[in-house]
């Protein structure tokens, strides 16, 4: 399974890290100037949690973000208790 969110669609997306040196103008020094350039990738916050989806409990992966907003309804907890009379 792919690593997006079921509710936002936050997805892992590209960018680039730069490396720079130098001493910034503003500290005495001549200016920083960009080194090297190397691709990155910035990956949302993705959890794999139980929630109700159309009445049914599913695993879904969500995003912290969703589950802050309150996208996520979770199931409700078990009570099931085994019988008295089966012992």
């Amino acid at each position: 399974m792919p690593r997006v969110c079921y509710f936002t669609g936050k997805k892992t997306s590209a960018g680039r890290s730069y490396t720079h040196r130098g001493k910034a103008k503003y500290l005495g020094g001549v200016g920083t100037k960009v080194t090297g350039i190397t691709k990155r990738k910035f990956k949302p916050n993705i959890q794999r949690v139980r929630a109700l989806v159309d009445g049914k409990v599913m695993r879904i992966k969500v995003s912290t973000k969703a589950i802050r907003m309150g996208l996520v309804v979770k199931p409700p907890k078990r009570d099931w208790k085994p019988d008295k009379a089966a012992d």
